[in-house]
């Protein structure tokens, strides 16, 4: 059986913080994307997943 938790009325004692992380538009630069539709071959797509 499952231990049941047994909660109180004491007083919860905390400290605020300062923020320590930089806001995340500076933890990693985004890069732009380009979407490009091709069409290969077979051979060059077996050529490339065999040395992928």
């Amino acid at each position: 059986m499952k231990k049941r938790i047994k909660y109180t009325d004491e007083p919860i004692s905390f400290e605020l913080i300062n923020d320590f992380l930089p806001p995340p538009e500076k933890l990693a630069v985004k890069e732009d994307n380009v979407r490009i539709t091709i069409t290969l071959s077979k051979r060059s797509v077996n050529f490339f997943k065999k040395y992928a």
